[in-house]
């Protein structure tokens, strides 16, 4: 069993007591009894907490959007809410939270921190749908009035979720990562998780109506379909993003382990890469693909003998040539994943310049591909901020000072200056990318150090 830390173990107790506290009306000749002397049905309470258990084990297994308040199966829980007293509606969510398993690990802290964050949630928004009379306009099928309780219940639902998982050290998983205290960090899971909750409250509306309508719960069961079959593509969406990023993680790893002095470079360029696109003012879909290109960027290095890349003196003309196959090589290994899109061409021609003496084809101009322009720049601008094996890092300043002064004949002008304008607003911080041996201000052997040629332009530069 994986091991928490004490801090998560107690925070998963603290909320599993008000947890215990909010179900205690139920107990037989508790003094405590559930608001405004409301009675239920028991069988309405079991039927439903099947459904939720169920609905869980079928959505099973899901992508990570679970460790956040949006990424669990919400309509018969929200369902519960507005058909039950809150203590009842409570229990609902208790069965499923227990008895399902958490990750691939057993873990009772972790079931107990589930099960206590939907606890109360339910209770609190089955509290907020009864104070403003939410129960006698379900009742009554009154639609109208039925959306604007349900909408505050729905609020106060989200609104709880997102608290109690801002709260622990990764929100949902308890063990990993850092504390999320900063209210910024709670108000952006907020409105992330706004969106699909209120879908799943609108669900587990027409749920209750149903049930309370002439046709009964049977009726009120129709809704539970199309939700799991939306779920079921939301599930598969994000499974197939999860896959890429393995794939592409899987691909730099082998790239960092073959060449130890560009380790973090594919990232660095990723980000870079992200930046220059935003700034341009491209859209979502197409900066995530901008950084996937400037990640895979250099993948072709696999291809290429490790002794050429950590080669501390000059390249022979035969050792350039093998160098510059790695575009090509790269281009070979990434073809066949579609959902690179135009990434696959950055790849390729990610050394190709302006003025027609790049490689591997000698493209010019609006010849070469827009992507790879971008991912050129990123590239060029990482190389010179990083320690290699053939030169040491240069001050960020000058790094851009020598991209501006390439621009036009190696590099793309507009990207050169959209890298700028994002670095002068959010600034860059380079990190050192091996354990360099060479003292402060030391140059490798057949490095060339002045401004006249930037290592970014170096022919058979190995990055």
């Amino acid at each position: 069993m994986e091991a928490l830390p004490a801090r998560a173990r107690a925070y998963a107790a603290c909320v599993a007591a008000p947890a215990l506290l909010c179900l205690l009306p139920l107990v037989p000749g508790s003094p405590v009894s559930p608001p405004g002397g409301v009675r239920f049905s028991w069988w309405a309470v079991v039927l439903l907490a099947a459904l939720y258990a169920g609905c869980e084990h079928l959505a099973r297994p899901r992508p990570a959007a679970a460790s956040h308040p949006g990424g669990t199966f919400h309509p018969v829980l929200l369902a519960g809410a507005f058909l039950l007293p809150p203590s009842a509606a409570a229990l609902v969510a208790l069965p499923g939270a227990l008895l399902l398993p958490v990750g691939q690990r057993t873990c009772p802290a972790r079931r107990l921190w589930r099960a206590g964050r939907l606890v109360l949630a339910v209770w609190a928004a089955g509290r907020v749908h009864l104070a403003v009379g939410g129960r006698d306009a379900v009742a009554d099928c009154d639609v109208p009035g039925a959306l604007g309780t349900a909408g505050a219940a729905v609020l106060v639902f989200c609104l709880v979720l997102t608290l109690l998982d801002g709260g622990v050290p990764a929100p949902g998983a308890l063990p990993r990562g850092k504390r999320i205290s900063a209210p910024a960090a709670w108000w952006r899971l907020f409105l992330r998780s706004l969106a699909p909750i209120t879908v799943h409250g609108l669900a587990g509306l027409m749920m209750a109506l149903l049930w309370r309508s002439p046709y009964g719960p049977v009726a009120a069961l129709l809704v539970l379909p199309p939700m799991g079959v939306s779920w079921w593509a939301f599930a598969q969406y994000h499974r197939e993003r999860a896959a890429h990023q393995a794939t592409i993680r899987a691909l730099v790893q082998a790239v960092d382990i073959k060449d130890g002095y560009t380790r973090g470079h594919s990232e660095r360029v990723g980000r870079a890469s992200m930046m220059i696109a935003r700034e341009l003012g491209m859209d979502d879909e197409r900066v995530e693909v901008l950084r996937f290109a400037g990640i895979l960027h250099d993948v072709g290095k696999l291809g290429v003998p490790t002794r050429l890349l950590t080669k501390d003196g000059p390249l022979t003309p035969e050792e350039r040539r093998v160098i510059e196959l790695h575009p090509e090589y790269g281009h070979e290994m990434v073809r066949g994943i579609s959902f690179l899109g135009e990434a696959r061409a950055a790849v390729l021609h990610h050394h190709e310049r302006l003025d027609g003496t790049g490689y591997p084809y000698g493209l010019s101009g609006g010849q070469i591909p827009e992507s790879a322009r971008v991912v050129a720049v990123a590239d060029a601008f990482d190389a010179m901020t990083s320690n290699r094996s053939y030169s040491r890092a240069r001050p960020v300043p000058v790094a851009l000072e020598e991209l501006r002064r390439c621009a036009g004949a190696h590099f793309d002008p507009r990207m050169v200056a959209a890298l700028t304008r994002a670095i002068g607003r959010g600034g860059w911080h380079p990190a050192v990318t091996a354990d360099d041996p060479r003292p402060a201000g030391g140059i490798r052997p057949g490095a060339v150090s002045g401004p006249a040629e930037p290592v970014a332009g170096r022919p058979g530069a190995r990055r």
